[in-house]
């Protein structure tokens, strides 16, 4: 059997005479071409002519956790720089990041101005932590996971590959829940939350499957009708914002209130770091660092504390407004609508798109998973992208229909037990980068190959180690009440503002939220204090 001709997309070449190929050279983990006929079943050809139609369709990406080699990489060009602003800017402007903004007034009792300080200096740090590995796919043509492998090792750094794997679906099960639960409140109950669960997921399934070159168009624009309806949400809620709101309790409690606060502003955008360097490995390979590392940080700096602003506002004028108080007291997508009261049906149309704004928010996390799945092992990266892809959304669409009741609440809460290892993760990477390799490079092109891949017992030890710390950070009354009752909070410098929490509120703070978790915790809270 000849080999097949070039196909850059897949990572294969060509070859004038039958070889025998050992390791991965494409979007499968491992394939063997030989002179020797070989016999497969009707299934297994049926199905590999399947996949070879679906991914020679145009504009669809074949390629797996392959690295991208230098001459297959795109030309640099300003539209590409532009396009990693617009990327971060259009996936966070989102309804269930501004829901972070209801924590300061609602959760911790700060008034606007210290809201607003918290929100805007601990967006800033997480943005910064995501910008920096963001920096790491233009040199190395890897993903994400694989640059990993460089820092801790093949196999310890299957241990948070398999963690973000959780996190994501979790998460964007939470972002479709979220979907549903607006869309229904614009309806006016007439369509049930399942119904909306099933149009955000369809249509986050139809761009992700095809990969990095479709959802990257749809990312270019899909902001433009999300930040239109954000500036109707300003001049139509603005009015009742209360930026006169003082913060309550004493200094102590203030001191933690505000400390977790910001952590958790700054967690959310941070959360983006495990996947960061996955979407510009297209990128030519003298692409500037610092251009991109500055690219990233303005379009999550900009996106996030655009939506955590309105999100402390909203949550300004809830204790004002009774209308809003009512709103609230169903979900937080129908204080999101009801902020558009007075626009009458105009007013449904704009809560419309801002539902419809949480796909942009969850395609690159759908994309970003099956990736996840084939660096686990080679059995992964044996099937197709594309397939993986299919399987996680279904996966999501499964629990997003049963949990938009009960499982909710107990699917979020073991999320958030889940969520430390981010910043251990970057920390170890800094340390290798910075203090350990910091005169050496790497050979990108060995990123399977075990024998030149660090052992990793060190950093496996220091991660695991990171992560009791955290766990004994925790506040305790998660012993107490155990995990399906509690969200817990993980404070940045230890537990000092766990302890200054009054009780109530402890119960129920989470500083390790990610995008639609938060509105999780809202809900938790009104839950459990009434």
């Amino acid at each position: 059997m000849m080999a097949s001709p070039i196909d850059l997309e897949r990572g294969e070449k060509s070859s004038p005479e039958p070889v025998q190929v050992t390791t991965a050279t494409s979007s499968r983990a491992s394939i063997s071409i030989s002179t020797t006929p070989l016999t497969e079943s009707p299934v297994l050809d049926a199905l590999r002519r399947i996949n070879n139609r679906i991914e020679g369709l145009s504009g669809f990406e074949a390629r797996g956790i392959t690295r991208v080699l230098p001459e297959e990489r795109k030309p640099a060009s300003a539209l590409a720089d532009l396009q990693v602003f617009l990327f971060w800017f259009g996936a966070n402007i989102s309804a269930n990041n501004m829901t972070t903004g209801l924590f300061g007034p609602l959760i911790f009792n700060l008034g606007f101005r210290d809201s607003v300080l918290c929100a805007v200096f601990g967006c800033f740090l997480g943005s910064a932590s995501t910008a920096y590995m963001a920096m790491w796919g233009p040199c190395s043509g890897n993903r994400t996971m694989v640059v990993l492998r460089f820092f801790m090792g093949y196999w310890p750094s299957k241990f948070p590959c398999f963690l973000n794997l959780v996190l994501l679906v979790g998460y964007l099960t939470l972002n479709f829940i979220i979907s549903g639960q607006i869309l229904s409140a614009v309806s006016g109950g007439t369509m049930t939350i399942a119904v909306g669960i099933v149009i955000v997921t369809v249509v986050c399934w139809g761009v992700a499957v095809f990969g990095m070159f479709i959802f990257h168009a749809y990312e270019r624009y899909a902001w433009i009708p999300q930040i239109l309806v954000l500036f109707v949400l300003i001049g139509c809620a603005g009015p009742h914002f209360d930026s006169t709101l003082e913060s309550a309790g004493d200094a102590a409690t203030l001191a933690a209130n505000r400390l977790s606060f910001l952590s958790l502003c700054f967690y959310v955008p941070n959360s983006w770091a495990a996947t960061a360097s996955d979407f510009y490995v297209y990128y030519p390979e003298t692409t500037s660092k610092l251009k991109i590392f500055l690219l990233t940080l303005a379009g999550l700096f900009i996106s996030f504390t655009l939506v955590y602003l309105l999100g402390i506002g909203l949550a300004s004028g809830v204790g004002s407004n009774p209308a809003w108080a009512e709103a609230f007291a169903i979900s937080t997508g129908s204080l999101i609508v009801g902020a558009f009261d007075g626009l009458a049906d105009f007013g449904k149309f704009c809560g419309v798109i801002v539902a419809l704004g949480l796909i942009a928010n969850s395609i690159p996390g759908a994309y970003a998973a099956a990736l996840d799945v084939q660096v686990l092992g080679r059995y992964g990266q044996a099937v197709p992208r594309w397939v993986w892809t299919s399987i996680i959304v279904v996966i999501e669409l499964v629990l997003a229909l049963a949990g938009r009741d009960n499982l909710l609440v107990i699917f979020g809460n073991f999320l958030a037990l889940m969520g430390y290892w981010i910043e251990i993760m970057i920390v170890i990477v800094l340390e290798e980068h910075l203090l350990f390799r910091w005169n050496r490079g790497f050979e990108w092109a060995k990123w399977e190959d075990k024998e030149h891949l660090p052992l990793g017992i060190s950093a496996l030890i220091s991660f695991l180690a990171g992560w009791v710390g955290a766990i004994l950070g925790m506040y305790q009354h998660l012993l107490e009440m155990g995990l399906p009752i509690i969200v817990t909070r993980l404070a940045l410098a230890g537990s000092k503002d766990v302890d200054a929490q009054p009780h109530g509120q402890q119960q129920m703070v989470n500083t390790q939220n990610h995008n639609a978790l938060s509105s999780l915790v809202v809900l938790s809270v009104r839950k459990a204090l009434h």
